[in-house]
């Protein structure tokens, strides 16, 4: 008996559909590689990650949206392509252990996976195409071919069929032949071979792939804002309260909340950007690049922003200094007339460059709030993350109905002839942000000294601006708060209430009463469907 025919007989038998399942990983691991490779050729946001996850994304019901969001914060995105590649990792193995039995069927599994792919990317609203299959599908048919040449390589015998003498005693109780030798050195080289050119594939495929963004990073690193024409006015004295654990006043880009449906941030050349103005009551239809925006009048403008997705006391809000055009302005310009003054289109549709559409009400982007193209925040260009290199901010409206990032097609059309990407997903088509206030210290759950003890927080009500905040202590009376100063209706405001606190459990409320008299309901209802109301309470032992 050779030596070959010896260790035939003593492997165990699950080496071989370890093997196989390994088999299916590394099938796996190329097609992401090849795919990743040919979606630099096409664009990064066909890649089958992308395109599955968009597509997911696309579907989920908002309650899971918003549960995602509060589980995850922005971290959502993560979880969820962590999640995508952990299933393909699964089904991989999958397809790995069947075609060791059926080699066949477990080649086509591997296309199957590669229809999905293409499938999820030509479903996206920003798709270009037949193109955007590509990746998925060349990459499915890479891993099918490499799946099939792989388990040949466990299925074929190495040497002819060893099959002992009768009377020898050397074959299985139950007088089976004997497992037929496979070809360990060909599996071996040709595992290694499909590991490392997947790995060289990818690196490839990424490196190309960052061409694009280092150009994209290139050009805002060019930019120089110019001085604005209008400039906003310092933060007054007193705005920002000196209080520890309070939100400060002005939100460092850094720490500026991001919620959108991004999994990849579009990374925008702003020298081929392009921003085209067209559709019903626009009779001078405009296209402007990045350079004609800096050339226009520019404004400076502190302004809060706050998600929809933001529960009663959530974090997603944050305040800006924010440079950019006048929308209005450059509405007037392509002949656009609000409705109240015989306009045709009460909705103005954004687009954004990932296909993101945004539908705002055309009255409010031109009843003289500060609706902006904005190009700059805290005083250089605009992060990627938040729309570089050009977005809305739009005060008093809550973000899904107006802060389009990455924006490069403003449509003018009406409510009734077209529903913006989140208004077919249930949520409203008209957001005013609503009157809400927030406790930030102590946090829930605190332990306080008796005696003295500063509750602070924020609370916003923009382009109304708050009026006064209240602050109750378990079922007592309201109590009014000291307000900071107001830096503008467009911003939020810091309050803050000394409390002689006693021994105990405690339940610690607050409300705001906006300027036009509103109080903050104490009703409490969920996001769906233009955003979150109620009080925000936080519970605290004395000590």
């Amino acid at each position: 008996m050779t030596d070959e025919e010896k260790q035939t007989r003593t492997t165990p038998g699950w080496v071989r559909p370890a093997l196989a399942a390994l088999s299916g990983l590394l099938a796996g691991f190329a097609a992401l590689a090849v795919a990743e490779l040919t979606a630099a050729w096409v664009r990064p946001q066909a890649g089958p990650v992308v395109a599955v996850g968009g597509a997911a994304i696309d579907r989920t019901p908002a309650s899971v949206k918003d549960w995602a969001i509060r589980n995850f914060g922005t971290d959502d995105k993560l979880v969820l392509q962590l999640g995508i590649l952990a299933v393909l990792v699964l089904f991989a193995i999958a397809l790995g252990v069947v075609a060791l039995r059926y080699r066949r069927a477990g080649a086509a599994g591997v296309l199957l996976f590669g229809v999905v792919g293409a499938a999820a990317a030509l479903s996206r609203p920003d798709s270009a195409g037949f193109t955007d299959a590509l990746p998925s599908v060349v990459g499915a048919l890479v891993a099918a071919g490499l799946l099939y040449l792989l388990i040949g390589r466990l299925r074929t015998p190495a040497t002819a069929p060893v099959t002992a003498p009768a009377d020898s005693g050397a074959g299985p109780e139950d007088g089976s032949p004997p497992e037929p030798g496979w070809d360990r050195r060909g599996f071996v080289v040709a595992a290694t071979a499909v590991a490392a050119a997947s790995a060289g594939t990818g690196l490839l495929g990424r490196s190309l792939s960052g061409s694009a963004s280092r150009d994209a990073v290139a050009s805002r690193a060019d930019v120089v804002l110019p001085v604005p024409d209008s400039r906003a006015q310092p933060v007054p004295k007193g705005a920002g309260l000196r209080i520890a654990g309070i939100s400060p006043f002005m939100t460092p880009n850094g720490d500026f909340y991001r919620v959108d449906t991004a999994l990849v941030v579009p990374k925008v050349d702003a020298t081929s950007w392009r921003l085209r103005i067209h559709g019903d009551g626009v009779r001078r239809p405009l296209t402007l690049t990045f350079d004609d925006l800096l050339r226009r009048e520019l404004v400076e403008r502190d302004i809060t922003l706050t998600c929809v997705s933001n529960e009663v006391g959530g974090p997603y809000a944050g305040t800006a200094r924010w440079i950019g055009v006048r929308l209005a302005d450059v509405l007037a310009e392509c002949g656009v007339k609000p409705p109240s003054k015989g306009g045709r289109a009460d909705q103005l549709v954004a687009r954004s460059v990932d296909g993101m559409t945004i539908g705002s009400p055309v009255e409010d982007l031109m009843d003289g709030r500060d609706a902006l193209l904005a190009v700059g925040m805290n005083g250089s260009p605009l992060p990627f993350e938040h729309g570089f290199p050009v977005r809305m901010v739009v005060p008093g409206l809550y973000g899904y109905v107006s802060a389009c990032k990455w924006i490069e097609d403003i449509e003018l059309t009406s409510f009734d002839s077209y529903d913006a990407y989140w208004v077919k997903r249930k949520w409203a088509r008209r957001a005013p942000i609503k009157t809400q206030s927030r406790i930030d210290t102590p946090k829930p759950f605190a332990r306080p000294k008796a005696g003295s003890v500063m509750v602070a927080g924020v609370a916003w009500a923009q382009h109304r601006g708050i009026d006064k905040v209240e602050v109750r202590i378990d079922d007592g009376p309201w109590r009014e708060a000291r307000l900071a100063a107001e830096d503008s209706r467009d911003t939020w405001r810091q309050w803050s209430y000394d409390w002689q606190a006693a021994k105990g459990g405690h339940t610690l409320s607050v409300r705001a009463t906006d300027r036009t008299g509103e109080v903050q309901t104490a009703e409490r209802t969920g996001t769906v469907p233009d955003g979150a109301s109620g009080r925000h309470s936080v519970v605290v032992t004395v000590d």
